[in-house]
């Protein structure tokens, strides 16, 4: 084909022969396989990280923080599934605000996109270690240094994600449920536990003046936020699993919306039994509060570490779903051409194995320049670096829909918002409001000045390199044809590949 005009000052080039027989994916995900990938990408936040909010604005600000959040994702996923059903492809919120915002405002999206999952599949793996050392010290007395079981880790999920599209997706599934399960054990035995005490949800010393529901003040509430979206960040990655969904313009909202359902009653469970049988002053300095609070629920240190060998399959489920999104956001970059070409192959099992490993590289490397710079809260200063990615992403997607509501009133939209534009921008200001929080916290410095950094490397590489480059993938074709100004966005079948 002939090289398409420059636009936005970008430049097109011709794919060479073969080059989307090189990048191909294959359907192979059903409504239940895709609320199992959404489930698995954010289960591990009702086992690990979440709990650090207690710590700054005690019980009650953090449920405060909770509600927030939650009102965010349910606005956000509304907005998130109209815009998937009209654009199902695996660009996801790349593909999105390329459509609304151009080239530019597609690579920033995708970029903040990336740090997320990346970030986030680093503190899983984080986290997962602390749990697997924490049961084997107890049951067999071996203990291994952090960066060996992180290697094993990335290894074993790494190859499980390589294996193929059907057998991720089914294994999403099974370990979904197993985690659903082991909370809903855990719910059972702190009920019914002689340790279950609602007075210890407000034992965080209260500052002068200050309330034991509110014990640092309403402030706080804002600095507890970001550990809030653990609880269900990650499920708006479903869009990125349109062209492997047999029919994404039905079935991605759907499970986007019952899979935050579901993760609303989880989190409940966690954020009032947890706490309320270890203290909420003890569990907001954890690294391992589900382990805590069976330990509290079961003093036989030998069961609470078997229990927990089952908790740590709401982490690993997590490794699998996350990796999953990293996979097929840095993947559709790449095949667009944002990032380096190669990065998009696909090879034999038809899944994004050179994004996977890229992924994996870049977030082990994160978690040993953190852990070994001197820092006591690694996890912590991962996790805020996913966060503060997360937050730029949906800020720039709710832009994105209103700007398509606007540009494109009449396009056929299969499934449409019920929030509409309000609750878009609902979203965005709760986000934006999460966004200045970091701002604002001289805590998260770190995180900040790491994804800054992150952020000028890549427009810089942008500016330079890439934006001459970019090929007419499925999503750039779509925005450069115009696909919102017509009748309706073609299922991914009829797509160019």
């Amino acid at each position: 084909m002939e090289n398409p005009p420059s636009r936005s000052s970008v430049t097109y080039s011709s794919a060479e022969e073969g080059y989307f027989d090189k990048r191909g994916l294959v359907r192979s995900a059903g409504f239940w396989g895709l609320w199992g990938i959404g489930i698995a990408a954010v289960i591990s936040g009702d086992f690990s990280g979440w709990n650090y909010g207690i710590s700054s604005a005690g019980w009650g600000g953090f449920v405060i923080a909770v509600v927030l959040v939650a009102v965010m994702y349910v606005a956000m996923l509304c907005s998130i599934g109209e815009m998937s059903a009209a654009m199902p492809h695996t660009g996801g919120a790349y593909s999105f605000a390329r459509a609304a915002m151009g080239p530019w405002g597609g690579f920033v999206t995708g970029l903040a996109e990336s740090i997320e999952y990346v970030a986030t599949t680093a503190v899983v793996v984080y986290f997962s270690a602390s749990y697997a050392d924490g049961i084997t010290s107890e049951l067999l007395g071996v203990s291994l240094p952090a960066w060996v079981w992180w290697v094993v880790l990335y290894g074993v999920f790494l190859a499980l994600n390589v294996v193929g599209a059907e057998v991720s997706f089914r294994f999403a599934l099974v370990v979904s449920v197993l985690s659903l399960l082991v909370l809903a054990v855990f719910a059972v035995l702190a009920l019914t536990s002689d340790a279950l005490d609602t007075s210890k949800l407000f034992d965080v010393v209260p500052d002068a003046g200050a309330s034991t529901f509110l014990p640092h003040g309403l402030g706080p509430v804002i600095l507890a936020m970001p550990f809030a979206m653990w609880l269900f960040l990650g499920i708006e990655e479903l869009p990125l699993a349109a062209e492997e969904a047999r029919t994404p313009s039905r079935d991605i909202p759907r499970a986007g919306l019952w899979g935050l359902a579901t993760l609303v009653v989880t989190g409940a469970v966690v954020v009032v039994l947890n706490p309320a049988v270890t203290g909420a002053a003890a569990l907001g300095e954890s690294d391992e509060p589900l382990l805590d609070g069976f330990r509290a629920v079961l003093p036989g240190g030998d069961v609470a570490a078997v229990l927990s060998a089952f908790a740590l399959i709401g982490l690993l489920a997590s490794l699998q779903g996350i990796m999953y999104a990293y996979g097929r956001n840095v993947y559709s970059l790449s095949r667009a051409g944002y990032y380096p070409k190669a990065l998009s192959l696909t090879g034999s099992r038809k899944t994004p194995w050179a994004a996977l490993l890229a992924g994996a590289v870049i977030g082990f490397a994160a978690l040993l320049v953190v852990q070994f710079s001197g820092s006591e809260a690694a996890g912590s200063i991962v996790l805020n670096i996913a966060v503060w990615g997360a937050v730029i992403a949906y800020v720039l997607q709710m832009v994105s829909f209103v700007l398509l509501r606007r540009r494109f009133p009449d396009a056929e939209r299969p499934y449409r918002s019920p929030v509409g534009v309000p609750g878009a921008v609902l979203a965005g200001v709760l986000a934006l409001l999460v966004f200045f929080g970091f701002l604002f916290n001289a805590t998260y410095r770190p995180a900040i000045v790491a994804i800054a950094v992150v952020f000028a490397l890549g427009l810089l590489a942008f500016a330079v390199h890439g934006r001459h480059r970019l090929v007419l993938s499925p999503e750039e074709e779509y925005a450069m044809t115009g696909g919102l100004a017509g009748t309706s966005a073609a299922e991914p079948e009829d797509a160019p590949r």
